[in-house]
């Protein structure tokens, strides 16, 4: 039988092998970073060691809340902003729009980019991804941060999908996660360029969340950032060979004239539903998505593509495909072969 073949990682990726041993230094380490005594101490300098590199990594020069991951950095960033009116694009990955709640929603295009309101009068949060973890859309954010910052408002960026991909935007709060780029998961960061713009709620962490520090997670997310990033250009190469190949058996690449991170492809395989792909692919030993696995098992269509102005019928009809740091072109190239075989035999089917 084939090696089985994963290609879900907008969903988790593997750990790194330099993540995994951090990870396991961190174990040694056992004593609580918040602690008097000397073995306490010593694990304050690794976290505080680790947080520096987390920054530094990034090359984010101003405040790290290390979390449980992206979705309680989110939570803390809509949940405790002094003073403002949030506002986010309907797009948003599942975790933001819960946090916000009946917060306003932002127009978008057919692409799913965000078109900015009129300024208010009233300060407001805009909450807008980096890079869609459906679609791998992404947005212009430097832009965008411009036109908010002029009117006087905050830019959120969740950078989950993003981040240790990409060059983070000017934003002042940002949500970062370690297992979408193989760190391990249960650690992630909200980046914070300003603490007077979070209501403190005591606790660890400069009083901004409680908990005992995770000291294994945060090395583990240090040396995963670290680690050499340069398959990013591979997997631009790949995903263009992929659209083009799905586009040729009459496939629709979602999005496909947006900006899009090179890691995400979302493809519409017309007159299959995403569910009866989901099998042909698993039982072919590969591992796929219809979407962000925070809402891949619902039955309803995705209200990212809905938002995007998509029927319902051919929203059903599509499935996520997403790269990692331990993707191969021949990989790819399997996909698009399995991909090939089961549009081919529906076409048949259908004639």
């Amino acid at each position: 039988m084939a090696e089985r073949l994963y290609l879900d990682h907008a969903a988790t990726t593997p750990m790194r092998p330099e993540a995994i041993a951090a990870v396991a230094d961190g174990m040694a380490r056992w004593a609580n970073p918040s602690s008097p005594h000397a073995e306490g101490r010593a694990a304050r300098r690794a976290l505080e060691d680790a947080r520096a590199r987390i920054a530094a990594a990034l090359g984010w020069k101003h405040e790290v809340i290390l979390t449980s991951g992206a979705s309680e950095a989110i939570a803390l960033a809509l949940g405790r902003a002094k003073g403002v009116r949030i506002a986010v694009s309907p797009t948003e990955h599942d975790a933001v729009l819960r946090a916000a709640g009946d917060a306003e929603r932002l127009p978008v295009d057919a692409s799913g980019r965000v078109t900015l309101p009129e300024p208010s009068g009233e300060r407001r949060l805009f909450a807008i991804q980096a890079a869609n973890s459906e679609t791998g859309v992404l947005q212009p954010l430097d832009r965008i941060g411009d036109a908010i910052r002029a009117a006087g408002d905050l830019l959120f960026a969740d950078c989950a999908q993003s981040a240790g991909k990409l060059p983070l935007p000017d934003a002042d709060l940002i949500a970062v996660s370690a297992h979408k780029l193989g760190g391990p998961p249960g650690i992630g960061a909200l980046l914070v360029r300003d603490f007077a713009t979070l209501e403190p709620s005591g606790g660890q962490e400069q009083g901004y969340r409680g908990g005992t520090e995770n000291l294994p997670g945060v090395l583990g997310f240090a040396a995963a950032l670290e680690a050499p990033r340069d398959w990013i250009e591979d997997a631009a190469e790949w995903r263009a060979m992929l659209d083009a190949a799905i586009l040729a058996e009459g496939g629709e690449v979602v999005a496909a004239a947006a900006p899009r991170i090179p890691t995400i492809a979302a493809y519409r395989m017309p007159g299959v539903a995403s569910a009866a792909q989901l099998i042909r692919f698993d039982g072919g030993g590969i591992g796929v998505s219809a979407g962000s696995a925070c809402s891949s098992g619902s039955l309803k269509p995705s209200h990212v593509l809905e938002a995007m102005g998509w029927y319902a019928r051919a929203a059903r009809e599509v499935v996520r495909v997403s790269f990692g740091w331990n993707t191969r072109g021949e990989d790819v190239r399997r996909f698009a072969e399995a991909w090939t075989a089961i549009a081919r035999e529906a076409r048949s089917r259908a004639a």
